[in-house]
């Protein structure tokens, strides 16, 4: 390889440096404005999270990039590069492309409107008023279409909607996503009857009892030791921290996990805690090597979500698990649960049972929550339905597919921050997610049969090695689709997700 080449090349890299160290601080300003931000700082906030979008566009799309690519990728020695080397120059150029054709002053008002809107979503969901919170949500709704159509030509996908998947999930389309979520859906409602009308239904009431905050932090940190996310020692590249919606952010060594607690529900910081988790051992565990590279990277976020719904349901809720953990669990909360059986609490964990939250949802009935919103957005960017039928049209699918009424739209249309963080098309990886876990562990049992037997002795290190192996270490060297194929041998299939799914629950239900 010329000496040319290569220092083109580093070249390239250097500016890719300078790019992700300026976003890890966007993210970082992003935390800090869900968690110890106070209320006034809101206007400041959108103003420096604008003009930290001002500075990465025009980072982003430097001519200089598109010199230094032309003059490495049409180089006569390109195609001894490794295959590194060229997933790396293909990032590059696919980032560089999209972003030269988004105006500065869209990126920037787009950045700016976000910061409002979440703002305005966190008081209209107290209020429980969807009238305040819509306003801010069509500005950045028009702005996020306006995006969508011009990267729809850039990466010539078939609708705007497409576009935005691709951000999250490349190379899959909303026509495959919805053929999969039509398999999904069918073997799930299956399973959701069968549940529903056994005779063997679990005590759900000793999940309702008191349990204090400061009692449940020190729960928190007792998890995060068993999956080895490290927010303790003096050499911690991690910290858990409170918010309305738990959400995980940061970069190699700083990655931050937060959770919201309730006295009276304290499972639910329990596996928020366990799925955020899962998501920071995937970005704390890519190759160290290929830090700051397009490579270095998750592969999408809908294999990032395979790792946090692993670690929360398939490790989490297993009855493996709570044999280890549930005489912490009783030691730490001293008398509340001390009559509670390893089999009552295990069935109570894993109660399938239709509800209005997708944070809170089971593992059965998660999907359907998914599917709902993926068929909201999808309609959303073809015109099909308005901003303005948001409510009414999710609370029609609510009833339509999981058989609940929403009372009122804090626990409909606004209990998620996604769209006012402008995150259309991320919604669909949570249920991708769960499809590749499926897999994943289908594979996993072939090579590591004893699993299970390591769980319920506290060890979880063979299982995050065999993730680490097959998962995280590769980072962003090959498409999700490319990915899934080399790990399982074939594409995409919903199959090994709904065994997993009827075993475990044919177990729990007696069906």
């Amino acid at each position: 390889m010329t000496k040319t080449l290569m220092s083109s090349y580093k070249k390239l890299l250097e500016k890719m440096k300078n790019i992700v160290t300026l976003h890890s601080a966007a993210s970082i300003l992003h935390w800090d404005m869900e968690t110890m931000m106070p209320p006034k700082g809101i206007e400041m906030r959108s103003l420096q999270l604008a003009m930290l979008s001002r500075i990465g566009h025009k980072m982003s799309t430097d001519p200089e990039i598109g010199r230094l690519l032309k003059e490495t990728m049409k180089h006569p020695e390109y195609s001894s590069l490794d295959p590194v080397h060229k997933r790396n120059l293909y990032l590059i150029k696919k980032s560089y492309d999209e972003q030269t054709k988004l105006p500065e002053e869209l990126v920037v008002e787009a950045s700016k409107q976000q910061a409002v809107t979440i703002d305005t979503w966190k008081k209209a969901k107290a209020n429980k008023d969807f009238a305040k919170f819509k306003p801010e949500l069509e500005k950045l709704f028009k702005l996020k279409k306006q995006a969508a159509e011009i990267l729809m030509q850039v990466k010539e996908t078939a609708t705007p909607y497409d576009a935005l998947i691709d951000i999250f999930e490349p190379k899959m389309t909303s026509e495959t996503i919805s053929k999969v979520f039509k398999e999904l859906r069918e073997g799930l409602i299956l399973l959701l009857r069968k549940c529903e009308t056994s005779p063997k239904q679990p005590d759900t009431a000793i999940l309702k009892r008191q349990v204090p905050i400061e009692t449940q932090q020190k729960i928190g940190k007792l998890l995060a030791e068993f999956i080895g996310y490290d927010v303790t020692s003096a050499k911690s590249g991690g910290r858990i921290d409170e918010t309305e919606h738990p959400f995980t952010t940061g970069y190699y060594d700083d990655v931050r996990i937060t959770t919201h607690y309730y006295p009276n529900r304290f499972a639910s910081s329990i596996f928020s805690i366990l799925h955020e988790g899962g998501h920071a051992l995937y970005e704390q565990n890519l190759k160290s090597e290929w830090m700051f590279q397009p490579v270095g990277d998750e592969c999408s976020m809908g294999f990032h979500e395979s790792q946090s719904r692993f670690v929360e349901n398939i490790v989490g809720r297993s009855r493996e698990f709570w044999t280890y953990f549930l005489p912490k669990l009783k030691k730490l909360t001293g008398n509340v649960l001390s009559d509670v059986t390893l089999d009552d609490f295990v069935h109570a964990i894993n109660h399938v049972k239709p509800s209005k939250i997708r944070v809170e949802a089971d593992e059965v009935t998660y999907g359907l929550h998914v599917i709902i919103r993926f068929n909201l957005e999808r309609d959303l960017f073809a015109d099909k339905i308005t901003i303005d039928e948001l409510p009414q049209v999710w609370n029609e699918s609510y009833s339509k597919y999981l058989g609940v009424t929403v009372e009122d739209d804090s626990e409909g249309v606004m209990q998620d921050t996604h769209w006012a963080s402008g995150l259309y098309g991320y919604f669909p990886s949570y249920a991708l997610g769960n499809i590749y876990s499926g897999q994943l562990l289908y594979c996993m049992e072939k090579e590591q049969q004893d699993w299970r037997s390591q769980i319920a002795k506290g060890d979880l290190r063979n299982v995050k090695q065999w993730l680490n192996k097959n998962v995280h270490s590769h980072g962003n060297l090959y498409s999700p689709p490319e990915l899934i194929k080399i790990i399982a041998g074939k594409d995409l299939d919903v199959d090994p997700f709904l065994n997993y799914l009827h075993e475990k629950y044919s177990r729990l239900y007696g069906f």
